[in-house]
């Protein structure tokens, strides 16, 4: 591996001229222009790399071209929610994507966007009873903190979708699952029920359109943040990847069993299976990924990519 790709798998972020490595979280890493006042400017530099979590846990080894689709679909879902709003999806929601004219280094998993104050919240749409909220349905009959009918399984479908946020916590912390009473603390009422608007508006127009291509879109968790310059609320960081998202495959679709996924599940179930022997709960780091867990990611994330957006992926 050359050392010019070390910022695209590995946890060093690259050295990009014009432009100051500020932050790196689980897989992005964000710049800001040199010549501006740290902490000041009005956009950043957003890389994707090909790292991959799970569990908290960053992995190795990275999986290839992971960022570059990411990258490739988040733009693609911006210009679709863009499209056809009447009746129930009465509005766009801004994007803060300013521009895809990037260093070459990163060219094609970068974006220069909007420097938002962002909401310290992350927003969950979940159309499908599965993860996290089945585990909390099984012990309580709710999912963050709202009352669900009885007898709903794994893969249940939820009608109508739920919101369910949660706070965010730093890398290497476990987000918190949060009511949204809990949540308006955080953000203040009118805030609250604005971006749960959004959300769940979001998520029944990007459902519509994956059911389109076969594709369920179990549940899915986006990011907003206030303008400050306009003081509009707009859509931050990637939106409706594998990364970020539930997919399942319609035709394979069975409630009451675990269903086959588009997104990074199939790293999840390697390493909570016999296989990896590692214990989750053990505080260890986990083990490398076999080659052939990784290349088998790797194509199902190329196929979400190419089966959502009917178009072929060209690393």
């Amino acid at each position: 591996m050359s050392g010019e790709r070390v910022g695209f798998t590995g946890a060093e972020a690259l050295e990009l001229p014009g432009w100051r490595h500020v932050y790196s979280g689980k897989v992005r890493d964000l710049y800001e222009p040199a010549d501006a006042e740290p902490g000041r400017s009005a956009t950043l530099l957003v890389v994707a790399s090909d790292r991959i979590s799970a569990y908290d846990h960053v992995l190795e080894p990275p999986i290839p071209d992971k960022g570059a689709i990411l990258t490739r679909l988040t733009l693609w879902w911006f210009e679709k929610l863009a499209e056809g709003y009447n009746g129930a999806h009465a509005e766009p929601v801004e994007h803060h994507v300013v521009s895809t004219d990037v260093p070459a280094a990163v060219a094609g998993r970068a974006m220069i966007v909007k420097r938002l104050d962002m909401f310290p919240v992350e927003c969950i749409a979940r159309g499908y009873l599965t993860g996290s909220g089945l585990a909390e349905y099984r012990a309580s009959g709710t999912v963050a903190g709202l009352p669900l009918p009885a007898g709903l399984v794994d893969g249940s479908r939820l009608d109508p979708p739920i919101f369910t946020p949660s706070a965010k916590a730093e890398v290497g912390e476990h987000d918190e699952n949060i009511t949204f009473e809990q949540m308006v603390e955080r953000v203040g009422t009118e805030a609250a029920e604005r971006l749960r608007f959004l959300t769940l508006d979001l998520y029944a127009r990007a459902e519509a359109i994956a059911r389109e291509a076969g594709i369920i879109l179990a549940d899915t968790k986006v990011e907003f943040g206030v303008d400050p310059a306009t003081g509009q609320v707009v859509l931050g960081d990637e939106v409706l990847t594998p990364d970020s998202s539930r997919f399942w495959d319609a035709e394979d679709y069975e409630p009451g069993r675990t269903q086959a996924s588009f997104d990074k599940q199939f790293v999840r179930d390697w390493l909570t299976g016999p296989d990896s022997g590692w214990d989750k709960t053990s505080g260890e780091a986990p083990p490398a990924l076999p080659a052939d867990v990784v290349a088998k990611t790797r194509d199902r994330y190329v196929e979400a990519y190419e089966r959502l957006t009917g178009r072929p992926f060209d690393a």
